[in-house]
């Protein structure tokens, strides 16, 4: 597996999970401590850590240690990675999309060539 492919696979592995969504949501309007990242969920401290871990394991999160105050903050570059990635896809098929709606209308257009006459 390549680099790239197991950045985007733990990028959409961690986005999978609700709660690391709603991490990534808090940390779009700035920087947190793991503490105040936690307060919005009812979990354990232990249970929080484990969905940094996952984030920082991603690169999705930085994490900087002042002592005892452990400061995360976004780091949106895996998810620019993704959102190309599904962009890509989008693309493929749309034109796949509009392909077949055009071979359907030809269909529908031969079809309403063929009616039968009355004489």
């Amino acid at each position: 597996m390549s680099s790239a492919s197991a950045t985007l696979d733990g990028v959409f592995h961690a986005l999978a999970d609700p709660t690391r969504r709603s991490m990534i949501k808090q940390l779009a309007k700035g920087a947190s401590t793991i503490g105040e990242l936690g307060e919005p969920f009812d979990m354990t401290k232990p249970a929080i850590t484990k969905h940094v871990k996952v984030l920082e394991s991603t690169g999705l999160l930085t994490r900087e240690v002042d002592g005892r105050v452990h400061r995360v903050e976004i780091d949106p570059r895996p998810l620019d990675a993704a959102q190309r990635w599904v962009e890509e896809v989008r693309e493929f098929w749309e034109g796949r999309l509009d392909d077949l709606a055009g071979y359907l209308d030809g269909l529908q257009k031969k079809g309403k060539g063929k009616g039968k006459r009355r004489g």
